[in-house]
Formats: C-alpha cells, sequence, structure tokens
C-alpha cells in the first residue's frame, strides 16, 4: 500500500466515526514559548486541553508532521545510526474533546489497524498502565478489560508510569495510555523468544505503533495531581512505522517516501547503499535531515544563527558533514534532492510551490559551510604541524570551535584518521567556561494563573474601539532577578496583542483613580496578555483599558503601508515574492521577503512611487471573515509559514488582499507619504526593506533638503553632484602626491634605520622610538623586516599625543624557530598597558598613556633581545 493510500485511509476511517479532518499547522510554533517545535500531534490543540479554547468540534483527527530535535523529545543524535529514528516524522491522530470513550478509543484502533489495513493480530501486543503509589493512582482496570475481550490476555502487558503515563510537560494535562506494540520477526525468531521480553526494549522489529492517551489529569507546579474534570482522548501512531508494516519493510528508511530520496542520493554520490555500515548511517542521515530542512523552510523557518533557525542550519550542517566525511561530497548537492521529496511526498504542495527559494537556501548553506570544512582542514593541518605530541591541546581545539564554527566531532574524526587524538577533559573545561560566561545575569520566574472573575473566553474589541470596560479574569506574578511584573487577562480588550509582525498596544488600566500602565500585550496561546509592573489595588472591580492612541495610529499606518509595499513588491518583481517576516512599529516597518539579488536604487525609487500612488489614490480598508479555502480562491496572500484556522481576516485596500488580524488605516490617503530608507540582505535568499511613513518621512525629506543646502554652499556650485565630483577629484590627486612623499620618505628612513642594525648572537634586530605618524610607522617596519633576513624589527612612536608601538620578524628568522614569538609579545603585554595584535610576523599596539615609551624601549631592548 502506498503512503498517501495509507494516510487517506486512516482520515477517511475516522472521518466516517465523525470526526472533523484537521490539517497539519507549521512546523514551527510562533505562539507558544514553551515550544520551539510541534512534536506531536497534539500540539495544535494544547489550549483546548488547558481550558484556554473550547473546540469547534468534538472529535478530529490529523496527520500532523512534527520535529524532535530539542529538549526533552531530541531525537537528532539517534537518527542514521538505527533503523527507525528520525528527526522530522508524521504523526497520525485522533482526538476527542470530552466525547467518546475509552472503549471507542481503543476499539476504533483494532478496527482500522486488523480490519482496515488488515494486520494479523496474532504480532499485536498491548501495555496497560500498572498505577502509580507516588501519585495515589491505581492500575487502568478499564483498558485491561476492554482489551481481553478482543486480544489474547497473554498479550497484554502491565506497564510502570514511565511507558504507559503521557504528560504534556512538567506541569498540564496528562493520564494513562495504552499503548499497541507489533511483533515483526519471523515466525523463528518468534518461537525462541516471546515479544514479551522485547517490548519498550528498543528491539528494531518490536516496536510500538499507537499510543491512546486518556487525558484525566492536571499536573499541578507541587507536582501532585488533579482530576481534570473533563475527559481527553490524544491519540499518535507514527506514519513512518505504520507504512514499514504495511509495506512489508524491515526499516522505515526502506518505504517509499525514503527509498526516492535514498536512491537519488546513491546515484549522485555514486555509494551502493548496503556495501557500508558508515556509508549507509550517511546516506539515512542525508535523506532523513534533507527532508525537516525542506519541511522548516517551506513552513517559514530559514537557517539562521538563533533560535529555531540555528537548529534547523545545525540539522543541515550535520547531514553536510556526514557527506563530506563518509561519502567524499565536497561540492553542494544536498539542494539538489528537493526535487526527491517532491516526488516522494506529492500530497505536500508547499515544497513545490517553494521549490526555487528552498533549493537556493540550501545550497547557500552548503557552499558556505563547506568553505568552514575546508578551512579547517587547512587549520587542523597547522595545529598538527607545530605540535610534538600525538595528543593536542583542548584549548587549541576549542578555538577552531569557538572562532571558526568547526565541529568537534568531525575534529575528533580526522585527528583519528591521521593518528592523533585530543584532550577532550581540557576542551570541556574551556566549553563550560565560555557557557558561563554567556549565561544571561537574569532569570525569571514565572507563578501560576491567580483566578479572579469566572469568565474563560476573552474579546477582542480593538478593530472598533481602543478603550473599553472588563473584568480582570486572572492574573500571574513573573519574578525578575530585579524586578516584578503582572500578566494580567480581561474578559473584553481593546489592546492589541504582538502578532502577524505588528507590536503589541501599550497603553493604561484606570480604576477609582488607581492608574497602572500597560507596557505591553502579547499573545499566550491565544490569549492577549496585559503587562504591568504593578497589580491594582483592587481586582474584583470593573476596569477602563485605555490604548495609547497615537502609537496605535501610527503602528496602523505602518502596517497598512507594510501590505501596499508587498502588493508593489508583487507587482514589480514577480509572484515568487513572499512575506519572510515583518515588523511593525509606531517608528518604522521592515518587510523580509524571498528574492535572490540587491534591489538597485532605480527599483527602490519606482516601488515607491508605486506605492506612494496608491496612497494618494485613498483606496478605502474592506475587511471580512471568511473560510480560509475561500479567501485564497479570492486571491488573498497568507503569510509564509503562518498558522490559519477554518476562518480567517481579509484585509483589502484595492488589489492588494492579505490575511491578516493587525489593524489598519481606514483609507490608503491617512498615510500620508512612504519612504525607503534601506534594502539589504537579511539572509541567505531573504531581503530586507525598512521604511517611514506619514510626519517621519516628511521630516526625513526635510532633512535631506537641509543637508544639501549645506552641501550646496560648501561645494559652492547650484549642481552639487558636479560640486562633490570636482572635490572628489582635487583629493585623489592630493592623495597620489601624499603616497609619492610617504614612498620617498619610507625609503629615506629605511636607509637611515638600516644604519642602526644591532648584530646579536642569533639575529639581527632594530629597536628604535620614532615620532612617527601610525601609518609610516607600520610601512617602515613592514619595509625593514619583509626586504631584509635574520632580523627583528621594534619601533614605537609619540604622535599628535598617542603612543604606538610596532615589531616584525623576517621570515627565515621564524622559520628556523630563532625566535620565541609568543614569549616576546607575552613579556611587552604583561608588562605593559596596550591594546592590539597582528599575524605570525607583525604585530601593532597601542599604548596607554601613562605608559613611558623610553621605558618599553629600554625594557625590549634589555629583557627581549
Amino acid at each position: 500500500m502506498k503512503s498517501e493510500d495509507i494516510k487517506k485511509n486512516f482520515l477517511d476511517f475516522f472521518k466516517s466515526k465523525g470526526h472533523k479532518v484537521n490539517n497539519s499547522i507549521p512546523l514551527v510554533l510562533k505562539d507558544d514559548p514553551s515550544l520551539m517545535f510541534v512534536n506531536a500531534g497534539m500540539n495544535q490543540f494544547k489550549d483546548i486541553f488547558l481550558g484556554f479554547k473550547e473546540p469547534d468540534y468534538k472529535r478530529t483527527v490529523n496527520c500532523q508532521h512534527c520535529l524532535r530535535v530539542s529538549g526533552k523529545h531530541n531525537d537528532l543524535e539517534e537518527v542514521g545510526f538505527d533503523s527507525y529514528h528520525h528527526t522530522m516524522f508524521e504523526m497520525l491522530g485522533n482526538w476527542s474533546f470530552d466525547d467518546y470513550s475509552k472503549e471507542d478509543a481503543i476499539m476504533y484502533a483494532w478496527e482500522l489497524l486488523t480490519e482496515i489495513f488488515k494486520i494479523e493480530k496474532g504480532r499485536l501486543y498491548v501495555t496497560v498502565f500498572n498505577g502509580d503509589k507516588e501519585d495515589n493512582i491505581g492500575q487502568d482496570d478499564e483498558s485491561f478489560e476492554i482489551w481481553k475481550k478482543i486480544v489474547p490476555e497473554e498479550n497484554i502487558i502491565f506497564c510502570s508510569k514511565k511507558d504507559n503515563f503521557w504528560e504534556m510537560s512538567s506541569i498540564g494535562p496528562c493520564g494513562p495510555c495504552t499503548e499497541i506494540h507489533i511483533d515483526l520477526r519471523s515466525e523463528e525468531e518468534r518461537i525462541k523468544l516471546s515479544a514479551i521480553d522485547l517490548i519498550n526494549k528498543d528491539h528494531p522489529l518490536v516496536i510500538e505503533l499507537w499510543n491512546i492517551v486518556f487525558i484525566e489529569y492536571i499536573r499541578k507546579k507541587d507536582l501532585s495531581l488533579v482530576s481534570l474534570g473533563k475527559k481527553f482522548v490524544d491519540t499518535g501512531m507514527g506514519f513512518e512505522r505504520l507504512a514499514m508494516v504495511l509495506q512489508n519493510k524491515k526499516s522505515t528508511y526502506e518505504i517509499d517516501t525514503f527509498s526516492v530520496i535514498i536512491k537519488s542520493i546513491c546515484h549522485i554520490t555514486s555509494v551502493k547503499y548496503g556495501d557500508s555500515d558508515k556509508k549507509d548511517i550517511a546516506v539515512r542521515i542525508i535523506a532523513d535531515h534533507v527532508r525537516s530542512v525542506c519541511f522548516s523552510i517551506a513552513d517559514g523557518q530559514i537557517p539562521e544563527n538563533t533560535g529555531a533557525g540555528y537548529v534547523i542550519r545545525r540539522i543541515l550542517r550535520r547531514a553536510i558533514r556526514y557527506a563530506f566525511s563518509y561519502l567524499g561530497m565536497e561540492k553542494p548537492f544536498i539542494f539538489m534532492l528537493v526535487k526527491d521529496i517532491i516526488k516522494s511526498m506529492p500530497d505536500y504542495h508547499q515544497i513545490k510551490e517553494n521549490q526555487d527559494f528552498i533549493e537556493n537556501i540550501i545550497q547557500n548553506e552548503e557552499n558556505l559551510f563547506l568553505k568552514t570544512l575546508n578551512k579547517g582542514l587547512i587549520l587542523i593541518d597547522e595545529i598538527i604541524s607545530n605540535t610534538n605530541s600525538k595528543v593536542i591541546e583542548g584549548k587549541s581545539i576549542f578555538d577552531l570551535y569557538d572562532t571558526y564554527g568547526f565541529p568537534v566531532d568531525l575534529t575528533a574524526i580526522i585527528l583519528k584518521e591521521r593518528g592523533f587524538s585530543f584532550k577532550q577533559k581540557e576542551f570541556d573545561e574551556c566549553l563550560v567556561l565560555q557557557k558561563e560566561r554567556s549565561k544571561k545575569n537574569q532569570k525569571n520566574v514565572v507563578s501560576e494563573w491567580v483566578a479572579v472573575f469566572d469568565d474563560d473566553i476573552q474579546e477582542f474589541i480593538g478593530y472598533e474601539k481602543t478603550s473599553c470596560v472588563a473584568r480582570l479574569v486572572k492574573y500571574r506574578e513573573v519574578k525578575f532577578e530585579n524586578e516584578k511584573q503582572y500578566h494580567l487577562v480581561f474578559n473584553y480588550t481593546p489592546f492589541y496583542a504582538e502578532a502577524g509582525g505588528q507590536v503589541g498596544d501599550k497603553g493604561f488600566l484606570d480604576s477609582n483613580n488607581d492608574k497602572i500602565d500597560i507596557i505591553n500585550t502579547f499573545l499566550d496561546l491565544g490569549i492577549a496578555i496585559h503587562v504591568v509592573k504593578q497589580l491594582p489595588d483592587n481586582l474584583n472591580v470593573d476596569f477602563n483599558l485605555f490604548v495609547n492612541q497615537e502609537k496605535r495610529i501610527k503602528t496602523s499606518i505602518n502596517h497598512s503601508a507594510t501590505h501596499l509595499l508587498h502588493f508593489a513588491l508583487r507587482s514589480f518583481l514577480g509572484n515568487h515574492i513572499e512575506q519572510r517576516g515583518s515588523y511593525v512599529c509606531d517608528d518604522y516597518l521592515r518587510f523580509d521577503f524571498s528574492h535572490f539579488k540587491k534591489i538597485e536604487l532605480k527599483d527602490l525609487n519606482k516601488l515607491e512611487f508605486l506605492v506612494n500612488s496608491l496612497i494618494t489614490q485613498n483606496i478605502s480598508l474592506e475587511t471580512e471573515v471568511i473560510p480560509f479555502n475561500e479567501a485564497k480562491k479570492n486571491g488573498a496572500v497568507a503569510l509564509f509559514g503562518e498558522k490559519y484556522g477554518d476562518l480567517v481576516r481579509v484585509v483589502k485596500f484595492g488589489d492588494s488582499i492579505e490575511l491578516c488580524g493587525g489593524t489598519h488605516v481606514n483609507s490608503t490617503g491617512e498615510i500620508g507619504l512612504f519612504k525607503i530608507i534601506s534594502e539589504s540582505s537579511s539572509s541567505s535568499g531573504i531581503r530586507r526593506i525598512e521604511a517611514i511613513t506619514n510626519n517621519k518621512a516628511l521630516s526625513y525629506f526635510q532633512k535631506l533638503e537641509l543637508d544639501f543646502s549645506v552641501i550646496k554652499d560648501m561645494v559652492k556650485n547650484k549642481n552639487i553632484v558636479e560640486g562633490v565630483r570636482v572635490l572628489f577629484d582635487e583629493k585623489k590627486s592630493l592623495n597620489e602626491k601624499l603616497d609619492f612623499h610617504k614612498k620617498q620618505e619610507i625609503l629615506n628612513l629605511n636607509k637611515d634605520f638600516l644604519a642602526k642594525v644591532k648584530d646579536g648572537e642569533k639575529y639581527k634586530s632594530i629597536i628604535e622610538l620614532t615620532d612617527l605618524s601610525p601609518d609610516i610607522l607600520k610601512s617602515l617596519c613592514l619595509s625593514l623586516f619583509k626586504k631584509n633576513n635574520n632580523i627583528f624589527v621594534f619601533l614605537a612612536s609619540s604622535f599628535n599625543g598617542k603612543k604606538y608601538f610596532t615589531m616584525g620578524f623576517s621570515k627565515d628568522l621564524i622559520s628556523r624557530n630563532k625566535i620565541d614569538i609568543d614569549n616576546i609579545v607575552s613579556k611587552i603585554n604583561d608588562n605593559f598597558d596596550s591594546k592590539g595584535g597582528g599575524s605570525r610576523d607583525f604585530y601593532f599596539y597601542t599604548l596607554s598613556q601613562e605608559i613611558d615609551i623610553k621605558e618599553l624601549i629600554e625594557f625590549v631592548s634589555g629583557s627581549i633581545i
């Protein structure tokens, strides 16, 4: 059975049982600070489990992409080394929100596996929760009694809390679970040893197939359990494992969605899969990781240096590293596999729609990291050539890792191949010290919510109003090192919470002249959180909430201008332009978009003209809330990687149509004026435009006019460009004359200083105090040691109230180890306060004003030579 048929049968089965089919949400979570990536199918229903949202349906089913590469659920280092671990996988799941019973959930699972998918019943085993004394929970007899009706009792195993009690996190919803396992071993192996002895023992062919969780409790902060009141069913079955079973394979890497990718890797690299364990591991790692990276980029997360982007970059670099180390691939090729993912997973249109963009991102990342790898090899050669031991100092390897980002595990492999190792303990100590240095000073502690008013539904009224009367629903305290903050939730709010690139509103609340500033508003699981620095004296009263209208108006202006800019970019440059991020506040707007080359000034001017023409047309704002699919059919532009519900808000200014929940002007004329102030590269394949509007743009033009007036007076020419060009030509001519005289001066000085050479036992030296400028000082030093052999040059200078010194070492002096450069540099730095540095043969430093420069010359003459 093909993969797409397996998914269809799963979804259709539960659809026939009254379940609503939900789409997979993007891999990167933007509104849940507790999770970096979606790591389970239930993530999109988390606010329902927590009681923050009432479900629109009682039962649902989906196939969700999940990524387990960070935090508690982290499979990254295991991927490739066995036959079933993956970074990204698809989770098939069905849910009941206080609807059907344990019996329904169990019988649905059994019917689907044995009657629809025709899996042999004798190969299936079941685990049931055996209770926990610490939590004062008895064993799950209800599930056991249900299973006994359909499964031989000897195939039912009671297991501990470790394997059969599911928890969302350290606090929150949780409950016992029952799992279905399958034994895929041969008949001969099954006779020798019962599967009962292999369940939950990481056997590659005795594996968990389906986990059915009964969420009945909430884990409190004190770790106690309380009954949830409502009962939920949350199930999850790894699609890749199910496909392995139904396609009669021994590894998830052999199923159809992987075989296409692996075949392509082997073709490109000229490797035969199955011939070498090390090469097979590399092939599996590349096949797995390229899927994760593709879906992450398609869902809006490109490789970056921080946060979720760093994790994606790390995944991709791991694949590049294994290709480089074990498959001999020194040129980019992983980007070529995107087409194979499209071929093997045709249902996921976001990969096909963004194919060029994804390929370019991956190829650029490959080029960058391969350069790092090549540089690392050169540096490792240098480290080896400068040591007399087979064990390299840990600090040298740490410097390679810290300065150049060269992976330490790859360094270890390369050193081992050359008969070397390094001091791991010393490396670890350096790493610990670095982490301690980079730790943030402030740590915040978030308390539990305290309920005030019995109303669990919040209504946002900020599109129509900027003030309202509301009741405080709940609050929590957040402790920082030096201050406290409080998070407030109201039943009504006009405050826009930060989302879609628009900053959160600020303002104040007032009750009986108790006025408190609201310093920020942000979303937490779909609820607007109002941040204040003090609690009101009386919590059980009506509060007047007031948004800072000036900031809101300016922010709305910039948000609407962002829509017009997006429209202008797509109109002018093409429909390949997609929003990759934005930041909209009252001061300016920032817009990131997919494009692979710099936009020239003349084209930026055309974009500005188009946006300003839309402003002068005074186009009215139109908004409507309609089904997502209808909005897409009408041409609405969705934000790349954003999660949308069944109903979406459409914002329209003429032909500019976008899905957006932000605040806007009533008509484009209110924007007034639009001015682009910068265009730059944000990251690989992403361009960034920053712009200003309204009075800020007017002030910008007025300042330009004033600056031009000053320049016009300075160049004494009505044609400013011509006047500046004349000045530059004069400057160029003067610089050429200055360079000529400088060279002549250095030649003359060179002769004078060579006459001051002193002969030593091992080498010659020039140690002199001068009054030369820093440029002349450096040039003279370079000339003296580069053009002469066996010489050490040390020149100091006091010039225009500042003190400097420079030193150089002739090439032969270094190659014959006649001089200990590190010792010289160390001695001078230890005794004289200075800032600077240099390469192996040349150094330049600025001295502290307190230093007696004559004393420095005497020290070098007496202690160094």
